[in-house]
């Protein structure tokens, strides 16, 4: 079996001309990024269009990636940046659409571990993800959904890492008054650890 080629490596690639390494990469991530934006906003054609901006985005701007931080952790910022203008655009336009389980069924690229499919009621608590502030929203489906660590979560976001928290547990408990959960399930998912703390 071959190595599988790091993304920095693939970024390398690109940068020397060779066309083929980006398809690699929005072939590697299409899917997480895609998942991200139809759980922050909701809207399946919406998170199709803004997958395809972040990458459209990426590839203006893959020259500018510096390595400071992981590929994933730039492209993570760069997809919720992307959110956040689409989501500013939509509050001037009302909301058409909500997810589907049928659009959950078609999300383009490979599977990858997306936790919110195993809520029962998926389609309930979409809705009610959609109906929690977009701050804690981000937030939740990057930690809970994404299983990202804070740490990871305060370098996509720019927040300090006790911001990414505050976030995170207001998110649930917003997510669980929406859901109608009690004060019991205030904490419904697992911390993620930080980086040090992962295996």
């Amino acid at each position: 079996m071959t190595e599988v080629e790091r993304d920095e490596d693939l970024v390398r690639r690109f940068r020397a001309g060779e066309a083929e390494a980006f398809t690699d990469l929005v072939l590697r991530h299409q899917q997480r990024v895609y998942s991200i934006c139809l759980r922050v906003l909701g809207d399946a054609d919406a998170a199709a269009d803004v997958a395809q901006d972040t990458f459209l985005t990426v590839l203006r701007k893959l020259d500018g990636f510096r390595g400071d931080a992981a590929f994933t952790t730039w492209l993570h910022r760069v997809t919720v940046n992307a959110c956040y203008d689409e989501l500013r655009r939509k509050r001037r336009r009302p909301m058409l659409h909500t997810v589907t389980d049928d659009d959950l069924e078609h999300e383009p690229g490979p599977p990858t571990l997306d936790h919110a499919d195993e809520v029962a009621g998926t389609r309930d608590a979409a809705a009610a993800l959609a109906s929690i502030p977009e701050e804690f929203r981000i937030a939740l489906v990057l930690a809970d959904v994404q299983d990202m660590a804070y740490d990871q979560i305060a370098q996509v976001l720019e927040v300090p890492i006790g911001t990414v928290k505050s976030r995170v547990h207001r998110g649930r408990l917003a997510l669980a008054a929406a859901l109608g959960i009690g004060p019991a399930a205030r904490e419904p998912f697992g911390r993620p650890p930080t980086s040090e703390q992962e295996p």
